[in-house]
């Protein structure tokens, strides 16, 4: 399948979306004749672009309150939020690994501010970003194979390249939280991200409030690998308190009243 064919694929999805309301994979795959791993790639491509939330077996509209009229490349309140208390975490001269993802991206701004920093990624999209910063940090790349679903790049070498250095922190995020086992992905290329939270003194996971209790099959990272969860104010203190069970810092971000109200 060319990039074109998968970009109009793609559109079909949204337009299919906003008539629905819902989709899912194998509905999509019956009508698009591809297969169920092609049409996960897809939605999971979607999501990484704020188009859509991945929910099991399929996607979602996005609620109201995160669309942005304009368009995908404008930050939520939510994630400001969760970006706002990420980021206070982060001392100048730090040597932090920022993974791929929206939310992980919604930090960029807010690391404007810091001074001497030292940031590997596995994303085109945030090293270019980080380049444009007025206290530009020295940036590093994983390198490796680029991955069309994650939009990434993965593999042996770029694991390779992380363990050449140690680091501060990393700041992940994640599609859904098992309140049981740790975080969870619908990619199942999650052997970098592993390695990321070994090299890194402090793992710090973004995540949305309303994708805590997702169940999704692909374990990512353990709570025994993650010591902060950045999430927003709408966790209910029985998540909380479940999370800081394993041993793992909350830290619920407020957002906006105007964001609390639209919700």
């Amino acid at each position: 399948m060319n990039k074109r064919n998968t970009q109009q694929r793609r559109r079909s999805i949204l337009d299919l979306l906003a008539e629905q309301g819902e989709v899912s994979v194998d509905d999509l795959a019956l009508r698009f004749e591809t297969s169920e791993v092609t049409i996960r790639k897809d939605l999971t491509a979607l999501e990484d672009n704020g188009l859509l939330l991945r929910r099991y077996g399929g996607a979602v509209q996005l609620p109201h309150e995160l669309i942005s009229e304009a368009g995908p490349s404008t930050i939520s309140a939510r994630k400001q939020a969760l970006a706002k208390a990420a980021a206070a975490l982060i001392k100048d001269h730090y040597r932090i690994i920022l993974d791929s993802g929206s939310t992980t991206a919604a930090l960029l701004p807010e690391l404007s501010a810091k001074q001497g920093l030292v940031v590997m990624t596995n994303s085109l999209y945030i090293a270019n970003s980080l380049r444009e910063l007025e206290h530009e940090p020295k940036l590093l790349m994983t390198g490796g194979s680029w991955d069309a679903q994650s939009e990434s790049f993965q593999g042996q070498l770029a694991e390779q390249v992380l363990r050449a250095y140690d680091f501060d922190q990393l700041f992940i995020g994640a599609d859904g939280i098992d309140l049981q086992r740790g975080t969870t992905t619908f990619n199942e290329l999650t052997s970098l991200s592993r390695v990321m939270a070994e090299v890194a003194r402090e793992v710090v996971v973004m995540v949305e409030s309303d994708k805590i209790g997702r169940k999704i099959h692909n374990l990512e990272l353990p709570w025994t690998s993650i010591k902060i969860l950045v999430t927003d104010d709408k966790l209910p203190d029985t998540a909380k308190r479940q999370i800081e069970q394993q041993g793992v810092r909350v830290i619920c971000a407020p957002v906006s009243t105007e964001q609390t109200t639209s919700e």
